[in-house]
């Protein structure tokens, strides 16, 4: 009945991960406009839900595969169309990975070692900044580690059913964010392979079939949309061939890594002596999650934005993993033209920027820049000892470590590949590192459970591992922290530092069968969150981003509220176009979803995305919006003066159309509308654009 009990401790790091991921949501007017103009387009009919198209008409979908969206939707329809509504999935998800992460920890390492993980987990910065917004990765994560305790269960009691539906959810995860999802597989597959009590031919038939499960989940949605005739549906937004095929291995794969441009921003940009710029900025949010394309210098974006400001460096400059977004390509970017930012030296890993999200320089000591690591990396040199004190522990005492060992080795096999992927990839955001948190709260616990019987039971130099540990993870965060004294002045740093080497000498003096030790290496622990939960408390104290969503002082400098990449209603102009619609069944059409999205969310209009996200995308022809036009469908446009990501769209409608004078719908009590009126949207980089409403009529 004893191990049957309620573990306190547990209930108070759950309570703590929901404070975090909950508190204040409802009063959070803020959201990613581009997924939540989606659901409320996906709550009017089951055609834009299981298209998971953005807009009311089905002209075009969101970039991403729709399972997330499905669920929010869902909680749409029962609690109506809200920022919370939206968010709450996400929150519950974040909670739920806290508790499987306690779950799967306990039985082989016990109870302190699960309770470790789970509050590394909880209070993790880069995971609570996601579980408050309606971003896609928490309920990825959730879905893994869902997965993963499938997986164990399937090796403990040998029964094929885990089996396969740990890599049916991992196929439910594709359909949430795609290729990122595979990024668990060597781990699944290691695991197996090391830890299932079965012979080597069941072993592998039964990772055949359950590979056959993953495919065939996996790619059922998209098989099943790229079947229906493009006349039938929406154009998948971000693909460049109407493909979702394409988007899950291009847009949302190689590109990834590779950091190409997409589509007619490539062309645009080499057209206009732009260079060879390696760098892009669809998001997955990129696309969804507010990137921008960047063309010649300037931003395809028509809503309100502001570049992404890095933290600063320790003498108020970037470090280099932090580069501000300054205008690229042409004579706005680098003096050597290449439309990349200068990096400077940022962290151990230096060399030169790759990417404008302020994502730091790629090499093998990325995830340690000042750019990167005050979002994840707090507890990752604590993990990554106690994951040479596991090892050593197997190596000295095979027998009895052998399940322990297995177990350590699947969660460095998601370690691994991760790590490796935002070591060298071209493009990513910051919020993408949730990814990582399972691992290093996993191996933060189990570490502690190694080191600590070294610490006790072993008299050579191993067991000063955990000594060492909270000794370079201390010096570590006193690195991070030297990044931002001009937010939170030295004294953190400081403290953090003596504590640190305080503790570190206490433990060494305290070695040998003393009563406090254990407690010792629990208040050492303590210690080294202290800087993690304030980050963590960070989005509930200054305001999040919903768009691009991250954690640290340094929000208290910004707008919060996912303010970049968002635009509003300018209430003027949607008085005058609801005033002159003649029974079209668009209000007006924009390049890009920025601009179209806070018309969706706040009125019952339907607004068409002539180019998706980016305003890339070649949805139509020339002769196809004649035909549109032509049909009564669309006869207002309201682009900016940067609109060179579909030209020739642009082009023709800025010919063939009327301009209509911003003094005929100008609002003064809009703020939005006189920084339309005024020509002040500015895209990445400071560049300003005006929007123009121009009547196209047949």
């Amino acid at each position: 009945m004893k191990n049957k009990r309620l573990d306190v401790v547990l209930i108070s790091i759950l309570s703590a991960a929901a404070f975090l991921n909950i508190y204040n949501i409802w009063q959070d007017d803020t959201a990613n406009q581009y997924y939540l103009a989606a659901v409320k387009s996906m709550t009017q009919s089951f055609h834009n839900f299981f298209y998971a198209s953005f807009d009311p008409s089905g002209f075009v979908t969101v970039d991403k595969p729709p399972l997330v969206l499905w669920i929010q939707t869902i909680f749409a329809l029962i609690f109506g169309v809200h920022t919370w509504s939206v968010i709450i999935p996400q929150a519950l998800a974040g909670i739920g990975s806290v508790f499987l992460l306690y779950v799967m920890i306990k039985p082989a390492f016990g109870k302190g070692a699960a309770r470790i993980a789970a509050l590394v987990m909880a209070v993790t910065p880069i995971a609570v900044a996601v579980s408050r917004t309606n971003n896609i990765d928490s309920m990825l994560v959730f879905t893994l580690l869902l997965g993963s305790w499938c997986l164990m269960r399937a090796v403990k009691q040998g029964k094929i059913i885990w089996l396969l539906a740990a890599f049916a959810l991992v196929g439910l995860a594709f359909n949430m964010k795609m290729l990122q999802a595979f990024m668990v597989l060597p781990a699944f597959l290691l695991f197996y392979l090391i830890a299932a009590r079965v012979p080597v031919k069941k072993k592998i038939g039964s990772l055949i079939l359950s590979l056959v499960v993953l495919t065939g989940l996996s790619l059922s949605w998209a098989v099943a949309v790229d079947s229906v005739s493009s006349s039938s549906r929406p154009y998948i937004g971000s693909s460049q061939t109407n493909s979702v095929l394409e988007l899950a291995f291009g847009y949302n794969g190689t590109e990834r890594l590779l950091g190409q441009t997409t589509g007619n921003a490539r062309r645009d940009m080499n057209d206009a002596g732009g260079g060879n710029s390696s760098m892009q900025a669809p998001g997955s949010d990129g696309s969804s999650d507010g990137s921008s394309q960047t063309q010649n210098g300037k931003s395809s974006f028509g809503g309100n934005t502001q570049a992404p400001q890095p933290p600063s460096g320790p003498n108020g400059t970037s470090d280099g993993g932090g580069t501000p977004p300054a205008q690229t390509g042409g004579s706005h970017g680098n003096p050597d033209g290449n439309g990349a930012p200068r990096g400077g030296n940022g962290g151990p890993g230096g060399g030169q920027s790759m990417n404008m999200f302020g994502t730091g320089s790629a090499g093998p000591f990325r995830l340690f820049q000042s750019a990167l690591s005050g979002q994840i990396s707090w507890m990752l040199p604590f993990a990554l000892i106690g994951l040479l004190g596991i090892c050593i522990s197997w190596f000295r005492d095979r027998c009895g470590k052998a399940a322990e060992m297995k177990e350590t080795l699947f969660w460095a096999a998601w370690l691994v590949p991760v790590a490796g992927f935002f070591s060298i990839a071209g493009f990513f955001h910051q919020y993408y590192l949730i990814m990582l948190a399972p691992p290093i709260a996993a191996l933060s616990g189990i570490g502690w459970y190694a080191m600590y019987h070294l610490y006790k039971q072993q008299k050579d130099w191993v067991s000063y591992l955990l000594p060492a540990a909270v000794l370079i993870t201390a010096g570590f965060q006193v690195y991070i922290l030297s990044a931002y004294t001009s937010e939170v002045g030295s004294v953190w740093m400081y403290a953090l530092g003596l504590l640190g080497l305080g503790l570190t000498i206490a433990l060494l003096l305290l070695k040998r069968n003393h009563p406090f030790g254990k407690q010792l290496t629990i208040i050492s622990l303590c210690v080294l969150l202290l800087a993690p939960i304030y980050w963590s408390a960070t989005p509930l104290l200054y305001g999040g981003n919903s768009v691009l969503p991250e954690s640290g002082p340094q929000l208290k400098n910004s707008s919060g509220g996912g303010g970049m990449f968002t635009s509003e209603v300018d209430t003027g102009l949607l008085s005058y176009l609801q005033e002159n619609n003649t029974g079209e069944e668009y209000l007006f059409a924009t390049l890009t979803t920025v601009t179209a999205a806070p018309y969706i969310i706040n009125t019952d209009e339907s607004v068409m995305a002539l180019g998706g996200f980016n305003g890339t995308d070649p949805i139509l022809t020339v002769s196809e919006l004649k035909k549109l036009i032509k049909e009564g469908k669309v006869k207002y446009f309201l682009l900016s003066s940067d609109n060179s990501g579909n030209s020739e769209l642009v082009s023709w409608i800025k010919k063939n159309g009327t301009m209509i004078s911003s003094d005929d719908y100008s609002s003064s009590s809009s703020s939005t509308s006189r920084s339309i009126q005024q020509g002040m949207i500015g895209g990445p980089g400071g560049s300003q654009n005006q929007q123009t409403l121009y009547e196209v009529t047949s």
